[in-house]
């Protein structure tokens, strides 16, 4: 191609989105632009308003809607967990994604945020025990379990041993946020909280959906109302 033909060729009309002085600047306002148009395209009537409020924050981490026809609230879970984190409850997670999405600023009460999986004993415990390094991690919390909000956003196999810690005479949490991903186990062990033998407030989002940024969006939406 010829320098005469090359200057010919069409331009891109592309704008770059840091030129583009349209775009939205202001964090609160993204917030507020964000949370409107979920409220615009997902179906939330199911929800109560303080539920709904849960839900919008959750799919907010996702970025699909149609989350919210996965998101499932136990029985006055959202009252339970906000009493519990008024009155300085422990937040247990089982991955530190989970822990490191917490925003501290919004916990009402400078609730200490746990996770275990790293304590040096793990490994061997899960070996001794036959089960994964998450699921052992549990066998860390003890009697820090009462009135905790327990938030599970990783591994089903830590859901399930939480599960199986509860049948076995655990202190019960106030709260569990039940939101493990995956392909195996997933789904099974968010019907199994579902089932609420144990009578703690739960929170599931049904099927392989989850996540760490489902479970952590979850929290800081208890922690806290509005933006």
């Amino acid at each position: 191609m010829s320098e005469q033909t090359r200057a010919k060729q069409p331009t891109s009309q592309c704008t770059s989105p840091t030129t583009d002085p349209s775009y939205l600047r202001d964090g609160d306002a993204i917030y507020a632009r964000s949370f409107a148009i979920i409220r615009a395209e997902a179906d939330l009537s199911r929800f109560s308003a303080e539920e709904a409020d849960v839900a919008v924050r959750m799919i907010h981490a996702c970025g699909l809607v149609e989350a919210a026809g996965h998101i499932v609230f136990g029985r006055d879970l959202v009252p339970a967990a906000r009493r519990a984190l008024n009155g300085g409850a422990l937040i247990l997670c089982d991955a530190e994604m989970v822990a490191h999405g917490i925003t501290r600023a919004r916990l009402p009460a400078h609730n200490d945020v746990i996770c275990t999986l790293r304590d040096p004993s793990v490994p061997a415990l899960a070996a001794r025990l036959g089960i994964t390094r998450s699921a052992a991690a549990l066998e860390l919390w003890g009697q820090r379990l009462a009135g905790a909000v327990v938030a599970i956003g990783n591994a089903p196999t830590a859901l399930f041993r939480l599960l199986e810690l509860l049948d076995a005479g655990a202190p019960k949490p106030a709260a569990i946020l039940g939101i493990p991903v995956g392909f195996v186990g997933a789904a099974e062990s968010k019907e199994a909280l579902a089932a609420n033998l144990h009578g703690v407030p739960w929170l599931i989002v049904r099927g392989r959906m989850g996540g760490s940024a489902f479970a952590a969006a979850a929290v800081n939406a208890l922690a806290r109302a509005g933006l």
